[in-house]
């Protein structure tokens, strides 16, 4: 625990103390503890554990210690406090750790979800539900045991998210409640799902038909999280193939910093207005982000050449959306955006490049990204130009409407910009991405409690100077003064980086 700011490990050592102490009372003479029932449980607890180092198809398995909580619950439901925190205990210990410390780690996960079990089971036991249950002749009364596992679920996430805010200010002084205003609302909805799971499970434990019925609903349920685990996991590494991308266009090309993420957050605007699914939504982001990735390929030397561009190096630059397309080819989860990477210059009229397509021969994803690179390079300061207001911006979309760009996707940014308004300086900045899988797997630091990054992320700041595939140079023979402009229109003229 070197690493571990002093703060943190008094909030890890408090909360160590707190699950002992919640555990004493099962060790006290005479205590109801039903201890086969708790063995059992951590026993299914501990093999899910185990089994969740492994994925489906082997290697490195996708679900995090503690994630699968439906036997957590379950303990909740079918024990007391001290005995439901005992369950917890095994499981936590024997999950895997990802990043350091370790021990920190480690410890306060074990102390966190024998917390929130303990937690769990006295709001479950205070609304009277393990009389609901039935067992032992008496019919289970479902409709009374509802209410008390929803209780339970809420008492589960509100401790859960209470811990998780404190050890996130202690260790990255991070406000308490940033973090339960971000995390409690994605907590609640699995936690009541988990928790109706939990609750079939105890009711089918205390049947007649005892402990090996309750396995008819935890092993669809567990093979359910794994395959939604391993999903989010996927997602996961789509962001980071992303993020390796667009740093490598950063490197390269420093003056397009930023641009990237803009043109994809203008492209997500025009999707979502022109109602597209999520799924396009996000194809269109990437297409967004990616659509300069064939700069890759273009020397470093025409990029950041001070003067104008030769006819045969503005050759070489219009080759970028080929070298895109061939980058990403072989990246399936883009599918549509290749199309966008490869065609984002061609215009209606015929005009662009690299095939002259015209009209509807061009993909929609890639008329979508055309207006919204675009919209950036006009709105972005450019190193012969300062940017021009978003009105102005928008005015000129709409005069290269119907020859240069799709009039229907010009009209969506135009009603996106109207309803949402743009700002360049809150655009998400790729590699700082949170991402959305719910799962208590570390207790902080870069990945935080609930999956969700809790490091530092890049502080919002000014756009900085840079120069987009929509305009970086001046028309050839003329070297830029101070506030000198461009000429008019969007099209570049043929000296000007694209």
């Amino acid at each position: 625990m070197s690493g571990t700011p002093a703060a943190a490990r008094v909030c890890v050592l408090a909360a160590v103390l707190g699950a002992i102490g919640c555990t004493l009372p099962a060790y006290g003479p005479g205590a109801p503890v039903p201890w086969g029932t708790a063995a059992l449980l951590a026993a299914l607890g501990l093999g899910c554990e185990l089994a969740g180092r492994r994925s489906l198809a082997g290697g490195t398995g996708p679900v995090a210690a503690g994630s699968f909580l439906p036997v957590l619950l379950a303990a909740a439901f079918l024990l007391p406090p001290a005995a439901a925190a005992l369950v917890a205990v095994p499981g936590s210990l024997a999950g895997r750790v990802e990043q350091p410390p370790y021990a920190a780690r480690r410890s306060w996960r074990t102390a966190q979800l024998a917390l929130t079990c303990a937690a769990a089971s006295w709001a479950y036991a205070a609304l009277g539900g393990p009389a609901t249950l039935g067992g032992e002749g008496a019919a289970p009364d479902l409709p009374r045991a509802l209410p008390a596992a929803c209780a339970a679920a809420a008492a589960f996430s509100l401790v859960l998210t209470a811990l998780d805010g404190v050890i996130l200010a202690a260790a990255e002084r991070r406000p308490v409640h940033r973090s339960a205003r971000e995390l409690l609302p994605r907590a609640l909805g699995p936690h009541l799902v988990h928790a109706l799971a939990g609750l079939m499970t105890a009711l089918l434990w205390r049947s007649p038909y005892g402990p090996p019925s309750a396995l008819l609903v935890l092993l669809p349920m567990y093979l359910s999280c794994r395959v939604f685990a391993q999903y989010h996991r996927e997602q996961a590494a789509h962001r980071a193939t992303i993020r390796a991308l667009v740093h490598a266009v950063d490197i390269k090309d420093t003056y397009t910093r930023g641009h990237s993420e803009r043109v994809g957050r203008a492209s997500v605007l025009i999707a979502r207005e022109l109602g597209m699914d999520e799924r396009r939504v996000e194809g269109l982001r990437f297409a967004g982000i990616l659509h300069d990735i064939g700069k890759l390929g273009v020397p470093t030397r025409v990029l950041r050449k001070d003067g104008p561009l030769t006819p045969e190096e503005r050759r070489i630059m219009e080759l970028h959306p080929e070298y895109g397309h061939e980058i990403v080819r072989g990246i399936g989860f883009l599918d549509e955006a290749r199309d966008a990477i490869l065609h984002h210059h061609e215009r209606l009229d015929g005009s662009g490049y690299p095939y002259g397509l015209s009209g509807a021969r061009i993909p929609e994803f890639a008329r979508v990204v055309a207006v919204a690179d675009a919209f950036d390079a006009m709105t972005s300061t450019r190193s012969y130009r300062r940017a021009r207001p978003v009105s102005a911006a928008l005015a000129e979309l709409r005069r290269c409407a119907g020859s240069q760009f799709d009039p229907r996707m010009v009209g969506a940014l135009d009603r996106a910009l109207d309803r949402h308004g743009w700002s360049a300086a809150d655009t998400a900045v790729t590699a700082d991405e949170p991402f959305a899988p719910y799962g208590p797997a570390e207790p902080y630091g870069p990945a935080g409690p609930h999956g969700v990054v809790g490091g530092p992320r890049r502080e919002p700041g000014a756009v900085p100077a840079a120069r987009s595939s929509q305009g970086g140079r001046p028309s050839p023979g003329t070297r830029p003064s101070q506030g000198s402009k461009p000429s008019p229109g969007v099209k570049p003229s043929p000296g000007r980086r694209r």
